[in-house]
């Protein structure tokens, strides 16, 4: 883990999740026509409901989604809403948009909600195509956004749907499950395994990016990858329950090559602006001045089983805490509700230390 954070970064949080709520709670209009999202577990509002197979990563059972409205499970990897879900609200929506999965095999007329957005990320997911199974890959998400925007274009005309897309926000949100493939499959790697598989992570996330851009994306807005060696599943695994480094070190390698490849898309791709949220930044404050940011545990997670109930995930047989505002995690690899709520408004609205070069807000707001 790295050093403190700086002493001014608590009392900005706080005041963040305050002014978000506010802003919230004033359902000011949307900041931009539509929100289309891609990902993994992070992101995922319901896209794995529409996947068969039993192999497919799912959360639409209890006790997921008891801190939702009408307390009932969405797919979901959370006991209320994750970070797209407050993204969404802080830009303006009245919710998130839909999972594409489920307007896809509906008509042309319902398949163009699109206009309003739609999320394609898929729990399991990675960058790379070779990570999970049975799910929607990176690849595949974007060419369901080609599907869409086929579609968009078809019902307004071309012009007007480059407009629409131009002016609208696409936020990825992906990567910690190939640095979990990666470990699993050498826990000990050597610092030119590693580097040669960061770089080709890196290269891959380049050419997602690349290719929503072909497709009419301007505004891209990344969530970075969190210290996923402090979860509650990879401290189930060390003996002394401490963080496993060589899965912070590989996610550190990933946010970084990320953050310099999206600077130079920036500078190559006429048009293209981006922002970078730092999820990092924000667990890393969390587990840092835990108390003072409201939580009281941040190393086991709410809903699971065994050491840290980070054994296995949260299922209907599974243990609940019963003050799941004052955890971290929420399951064995996921934020709670109130995590997502906390990340959420530092990204949008937050200072470089969590939003860079521009927070979410301002690329939302930037009209040129």
């Amino acid at each position: 883990m790295a050093t403190a954070s700086p002493a001014w970064i608590v009392p900005v949080l706080l005041a963040l999740a305050a002014l978000c709520a506010a802003a919230e709670a004033e359902a000011s209009p949307a900041k931009v026509p539509a929100m289309y999202v891609f990902g993994d577990s992070t992101a995922d509002v319901g896209s794995n409901n529409y996947l068969p197979g039993s192999a497919v990563p799912r959360a639409n059972f209890p006790h997921n989604g008891v801190d939702f409205p009408t307390s009932r499970p969405t797919g979901r990897f959370s006991n209320g809403y994750n970070g797209i879900d407050f993204l969404a609200l802080n830009m303006g929506f009245k919710r998130s948009p839909p999972p594409f999965l489920s307007v896809a095999n509906r008509t042309n007329r319902q398949i163009t909600r699109g206009l309003l957005g739609a999320n394609f990320a898929s729990a399991g997911s990675g960058v790379l195509d070779t990570t999970g199974d049975s799910i929607v890959s990176m690849s595949k998400q974007v060419e369901q956004f080609a599907t869409l925007r086929c579609n968009i274009s078809a019902r307004i005309g071309e012009e007007a749907a480059d407009t629409v897309l131009s002016r609208s926000l696409f936020v990825i949100s992906t990567g910690g499950n190939d640095i979990f493939a990666f470990f699993s499959a050498n826990s000990t790697p050597t610092a030119a395994q590693k580097q040669m598989f960061t770089s080709n992570l890196v290269s891959q996330y380049k050419n997602h990016v690349k290719a929503l851009f072909g497709l009419g994306a301007r505004k891209l807005a990344v969530i970075d990858v969190p210290p996923i060696g402090c979860c509650p599943y990879p401290r189930s695994l060390h003996p002394l329950g401490a963080c496993i480094d060589v899965l912070n070190e590989l996610t550190r390698g990933l946010n970084k090559g990320v953050k310099d490849a999206m600077h130079g898309l920036s500078a190559s791709l006429g048009g293209f602006k981006y922002s970078i949220g730092s999820s990092h930044a924000v667990v890393q404050s969390i587990m840092k001045h835990p108390q003072r940011l409201g939580f009281k545990e941040v190393t086991t997670a709410c809903c699971g089983s065994g050491k840290f109930n980070g054994k296995s995930g949260c299922t209907p047989n599974a243990t609940l805490c019963d003050n799941r505002h004052e955890y971290l995690f929420w399951d064995l690899l996921h934020p709670t509700h109130a995590t997502s709520k906390l990340a959420a408004a530092a990204i949008y609205n937050g200072s470089l230390h969590f939003a860079a070069p521009i927070n979410f807000r301002q690329l939302a707001e930037d009209q040129c």
